[in-house]
This record gives structure tokens, sequence and C-alpha cells, in this order.
């Protein structure tokens, strides 16, 4: 027996790997393929299986084109249906790989399709559980992402059932390998490691705990962030299907002169620059939308930029197939190409160049007393907000400045200084306001974690 955890920090996406006798059962891949099937490669094995635990909805997944390479069956469990063949196995069933055995456990709550992977070894001994979004270290799957006009609330109650007769019943040693990690938004609060045992999650896991099912309604529906909006459209990908990841890379990262680049700009064009955030402030394309690939990209990504759209990409050199292949994971399809040379191509022929100002927290907070027009845009999440501020900032989380009556309100005539948390966020803020022609703003660097240590700083606690 063999396993291995591919995970992906920047989208908190674990899939799986799992050998027995040279042969490889995947479970839910990501859309660039190239890593399972090299590693299967390396260990002469062959993917005999693709187990999906159900539609993802922060991701595509990989699942159409590594079938397609290795003839592998897609496996679904009950009720999932696809505009693709599958295996929609039933409860209960068994598919052997190698001298192990994986058994089909239906466990609807995040989505009715849910279905987790109960793994044995070769004495038909319970080993592991794939458990997809509906356990995770510390919290369970979401269950407002609706499955047809099920309610939030309806879907919990399917997940206490659950939770009571399919995965509480589980021995406390069989190991726990969930979909997610830290970070990710498809739970409340992701405890900070990828895997666990029946018996640590029966023991810290709020939703294993003794309670009656209006308790586990009312605990798992409570204090959820509005889902991103990209969601509903990666599910729907998953289920219909895409075009191949092969075909939008190579078009995504052909690399254009400085006139086809500018040629391609139109009033739907968006111009994506995944530099830095700290290099974005010294200089960038006019109108350009600023999100880095050092921090989450994929998410916010898929969070603020449309996807019926095409995009141009503003790259360090050699960043490119990187900038695509991260936005094909969420889902976008529509790259035309990147400039080469990046932004020095722009800049070197002497192009109109546009910047954000980077100030200091001290030199902010020694600003507030003085200046009347001056107004603190905070870009943080509403709990980092309500956690603490500056007294009289205005919290507007990132994921909703694609708001244009939200950004209507500000004018050039207010002197905006912008901050997030650490100063990824805020770049991106910055960004999307200057694109709607707010000039007059700086971004603090360092964010809120600078802005507490300033001793003069008045900040408030919810």
């Amino acid at each position: 027996m063999y396993i291995k955890q591919f995970y992906t920090n920047c989208l908190s996406e674990a899939a799986y790997y799992i050998e027995s006798e040279g042969e490889v059962a995947i479970i839910d891949p990501l859309r660039d393929i190239d890593s399972y099937l090299d590693f299967a490669n390396q260990r002469n094995a062959s993917i005999k299986y693709i187990f999906e635990t159900h539609f993802h909805a922060d991701f595509v997944s990989g699942h159409l084109d590594l079938s397609k390479q290795t003839n592998a069956p897609i496996i679904y469990g009950p009720g999932a249906k696809t505009t693709y063949k599958i295996h929609s196995a039933k409860d209960g069933e068994i598919i052997k790989i190698g001298k192990l055995s994986i058994e089909v456990i239906h466990t609807p709550g995040h989505t009715l399709e849910s279905t987790c992977f109960l793994l044995k070894d070769e004495n038909n001994n319970p080993h592991a559980i794939f458990t997809g979004d509906t356990l995770f270290v510390g919290d369970v799957g979401r269950p407002d992402l609706s499955s047809g006009d099920m309610s939030s609330e309806d879907l919990a109650g399917i997940m206490y059932e659950t939770i009571q007769s399919k995965i509480l019943p589980l021995h406390d040693d069989i190991l726990v390998y969930p979909a997610h990690g830290p970070g990710s938004s498809c739970g409340k609060n992701l405890g900070p490691n990828t895997y666990s045992t029946i018996g640590e999650e029966k023991k810290n896991n709020y939703a294993l705990q003794p309670q009656s099912k209006e308790e586990f309604v009312t605990a798992v529906t409570s204090g959820l962030q509005n889902a991103p909006v990209y969601f509903a459209i990666n599910a729907k990908i998953n289920q219909e299907g895409y075009d191949n990841i092969k075909n939008i890379s190579q078009k995504g990262t052909q690399l254009l002169s400085l006139n086809e680049f500018k040629n391609a700009i139109n009033d739907d064009t968006i111009i994506l620059d995944t530099r830095l955030a700290t290099t974005f402030t010294e200089g960038f394309i006019p109108g350009s939308i600023s999100i880095g690939l050092e921090g989450r990209f994929a998410e916010w990504a898929g969070a603020i930029l449309p996807f019926d759209k095409s995009i141009l990409l503003v790259t360090e050199p050699g960043k490119e197939e990187e900038s695509v292949i991260r936005l094909s994971r969420v889902g976008f399809d529509k790259m035309q190409g990147c400039l080469n040379g990046g932004f020095e191509t722009w800049k070197n022929a002497n192009e109109p160049i546009d910047l954000i100002i980077d100030v200091e927290a001290d030199e902010l907070i020694m600003d507030i007393p003085h200046d009347p027009s001056l107004l603190v845009l905070d870009v943080r999440k509403e709990n980092e907000y309500a956690a603490g501020h500056l007294e009289n900032a205005l919290n507007l989380p990132l994921h909703e400045m694609t708001d244009l009556v939200q950004l209507s309100q500000f004018e050039d005539s207010q002197n905006l200084y912008i901050h997030c948390a650490g100063g990824y966020r805020s770049v991106i803020a910055a960004s999307l306001l200057k694109r709607e022609g707010i000039n007059n703003l700086r971004n603090v660097m360092g964010g809120w974690g600078k802005i507490k240590e300033q001793e003069k700083a008045t900040i408030v606690e919810n």
C-alpha cells in the first residue's frame, strides 16, 4: 500500500494517489494532471481509476483530461449527473486496487452527491477514509452551496444524519484525508493540519460532538461567510465538462509583441498583472489589475475577474505558464497571450505607465489627525475587521469590490489610505480603484500587522 497526498497551498486543495501492485487510484485531481501522470510513471504504475468525492466548487478538477490520457473510468457516488460518461457507484460498492479495496460511502450534506471513499488493506481492515468536503480537520463542509432547491438548513440536516450514521461509527484509528486544509473557503474554520484520524475528530471537531440535530444545524450554518461568486461556475464546469488544458495553455502563453498586445486591448479586455504586489506598485500598465502569484492567486482571480472577458497577461518573464495554469484551475479559459518581455517591454517603449504610492504604517497614523479628507479603507474580511480595526475606518472587503455601486462611493477629493492584513489584498484593491479613475490613494505597506504596532493608533475591537 502506498498513499501520497498532493497538496496545493494556494488553493488549500489535496488530491490523493493510492497504489497497490502497480495499480493506482487518483482522488480529486486538479486540472493540471502532469504531476499524477509523472509520479505514476516514475513508480512504473498505471492509473486505473479516478475518484471524485463531489462536484467541486472551488477548483476545476482534472478528471476528464486524466481519463482521456489513461482510459481510467471516472467514479462518482450516487446521484451524480453529468454530461460525460462516468461510473455512478452505489452506496457500499467495493472497487479493487491491487490487493486493496475501496468502499463507496455515500455522505450527502455538503452536496447531495458527496461521497467518501474508505480504503481497506489487503486483510480488509479499514485504513483511511478520503472524505472530500464532507469532513475536514476540525470542521465539516459548508452546506450553503445548494443542491437543487434545498436550503442550507435542509442540507445541514442531511449532513447531521450522515455524520451520525456514516462517520461516527468508524473506528478511531482510521486516517482522515480531506480534500482541503486551512484557508479553504469550503468550510468555516478548518484546522491547521491536512490530515487527521477519526478519533482525533471525535475529540476535537465541533460538528462531531454529541448534540441534537437542531444544535448541529445551528452550529454548521451560523457564521458562514458568503461563498465566492466563482463557486457556482466551477461546480457547473465540473458537472458539464471543459476544454483541454493544453489548448488553453498553448493560447494563453503565446508571447505577444508590444503592437500585438496593444491591438488586442479593447473595452472588454482585462489586463492582469501577476507580478509581485510590491513590484506592481512601482509601475504598471494603466487600467491593469494586480493579482500577484505570491498570494492566493487563483482564489482572488476567481472572486474578482469576470469569466466572460478576454484576459491579457503581464507576468515576470518565465512566469507565463504558471499564471495561465493557475487561472485555468478555477475555470478561466479566455487567456489571449502574454506581453513578451513583460512590463519592461511596455516601459522601455515609453508607453504611459501608472503607479501606486506606498506608505509606511507610521505615516498613516501621523496623517490621520491632520487631514480631514483622509479615509482609511480596510479591505479585510468582516470577521478580521471585527477583531480589531482603526477608528473610523471603512470596511469594504476585497471580494465586494467588483460591485461598481460600491466603488462609486469614492471620490478623487478623498485621500484614501488602503490596507489589508499584510499588503497583498490592498494592492489588488488599489488597482481596482485606479481602474475606475480613483487616483488619490495610497497603499499601506505591511497592512494591519504594521498598523497595530503603532503606539498612537486608535484601535477599535467589536
